[in-house]
């Protein structure tokens, strides 16, 4: 299987991500950016889709009159208009259920795209027969969203008179008030609520890409950030607590199809290390997402803490969290301190009285990004219990010093990103790739590699 390397090896995996029965919001089916990137898909990819019919060796004239496969008049289509291949097959399918038909009659392919023909219109009408062909018909839709209703909407604000964002217009018998370009080009497109309902269950199906555990999201133009945990979207409810226990620079802006595709989960909504303290005045130091009672009045003054940071939260709210051990007199350091040994600067991290060791800068970085180690004495190291090294958090993306595959680290674990295409897929960005040495990404261990599938 290929990996992606920093040389940007091309995948031939296909995208097919989470598929989920959303609630269909008229008023938004997708982004603009989903709409309007023309490298959303390799042609590797996009022959992937169309291997699932009779289009994945499907050759016939483009609008040229030159004879090419499916894949490349979807392709060249998309990169000239400045459309999204994504967008040109949902509408394939969409229309004319072309993607996944293994027998489509002529019919459907000389129409392949609905372009030209009304509701009321025939497809024997002289005056369409120019527009008639497969190729004709992909490059015409796709020319009629760029050059058409999206050049209307951004230098107008609206097409065809009435569809824009922001401006209320009857759908059949609903009214809709497209958020952005793209709902309200498709509208103009195809003026039913049901067709655009079928666009967005197909989008959903195909391209409601599954983040990995670790990942931060953000529906574009809002400001609610989330941790993807196990499949399900984790609210940050405060500014202190995405702060204090993720890195922000990593937040990946998504449509709020993506968001959608991932379930509820509990919300996090404090710092780690807050004080907590339930109904019953227990007192709880939050650790990630346990909490760990402790044990006694005597061992919180003698631990440090101040009653004054403590935060009142209710018995639902504790039983979200699984608890841990409990902290007592006997506890070691139960929230972690930075050392440094002042004979050859290897750090370590302490906690529970167990030190652990930061095998390289990077990972010193992402775990703890504004704290300074104390410079220590070796004998001060070596009374505490040697514990595994210290490894990446979950949400990084990072390559080797000599091994130039890109990994994801999620659940502990690095995944190989199989190509430049789900790489983007996910919206990740090259600057945010940490190089370590080879020898630490080693300690991370290898999990399946990460496809778009």
């Amino acid at each position: 299987m290929k990996r992606l390397l920093t040389t940007l090896a091309l995948s031939t995996l296909v995208l097919t991500p989470l598929s989920s029965v959303l609630a269909f919001d008229p008023n938004y089916i997708i982004s603009d950016d989903e709409l309007t990137n023309p490298f959303a898909l390799d042609r590797n990819q996009i022959q992937a889709y169309l291997d699932r019919g009779y289009l994945g060796t499907y050759r016939t004239e483009d609008n040229t009159g030159v004879v090419r496969y499916a894949a490349d008049i979807i392709l060249r289509a998309a990169q000239s208009a400045g459309v999204s291949p994504k967008f040109l097959l949902v509408l394939l399918q969409k229309e004319q259920s072309l993607v996944e038909d293994d027998a489509p009659t002529d019919n459907q392919l000389d129409w392949a795209t609905g372009y030209a023909v009304c509701d009321d219109c025939s497809k024997d009408d002289g005056t369409i027969q120019r527009w008639r062909g497969f190729g004709k018909q992909v490059n015409s839709a796709a020319l009629q969203f760029s050059e058409g209703y999206l050049a209307d909407i951004a230098a107008n604000g609206s097409t065809q008179g009435k569809y824009g964002p922001d401006i209320k217009v009857k759908i059949d018998s609903t009214t809709v008030t497209p958020v952005n370009a793209a709902t309200a080009a498709l509208y103009a497109y195809t003026p039913h609520i049901h067709g655009n309902e079928n666009f967005a269950s197909i989008w959903d199906r195909w391209f409601g890409a599954n983040y990995p555990s670790g990942s931060l999201l953000q529906a574009a133009g809002e400001a609610n950030v989330y941790l993807i945990q196990n499949g399900y979207k984790r609210l940050i409810t405060s500014y202190s607590a995405l702060t204090s226990r993720f890195n922000a620079n990593l937040i990946v802006q998504v449509s709020k199809t993506i968001l959608n595709n991932h379930p509820d989960g509990s919300p996090i909504s404090f710092p780690n290390y807050s004080l907590l303290e339930d109904e019953e005045s227990n007192v709880y130091l939050l650790v990630d997402d346990s909490l760990r009672k402790i044990d006694s009045n005597e061992t919180f003054k003698s631990i440090g803490f101040s009653s004054d940071e403590i935060v009142g939260i209710t018995n639902a709210e504790r039983d979200a969290y699984t608890m841990g051990n409990n902290i007592t007199n006997a506890t070691v350091d139960p929230t972690g301190k930075l050392y440094q040994l002042k004979s050859n600067k290897a750090v370590y991290y302490v906690r529970d009285g167990i030190r652990q060791v930061i095998v390289d800068p990077a990972i010193l970085t992402a775990r703890f990004p504004n704290e300074q180690p104390t410079p220590v004495d070796s004998v001060v190291i070596e009374q505490y219990k040697e514990g595994k090294a210290l490894l990446l958090p979950d949400g990084n993306l990072v390559k080797g010093v000599l091994d130039p595959t890109v990994y994801v680290i999620t659940d502990g674990m690095r995944r190989a990103i199989d190509s430049e295409a789900t790489f983007h897929s996910f919206g990740w960005s090259f600057s945010h790739v940490l190089t370590i040495n080879d020898e630490a990404l080693a300690l991370h261990p290898l999990g399946a590699d990460l496809t778009s599938e």
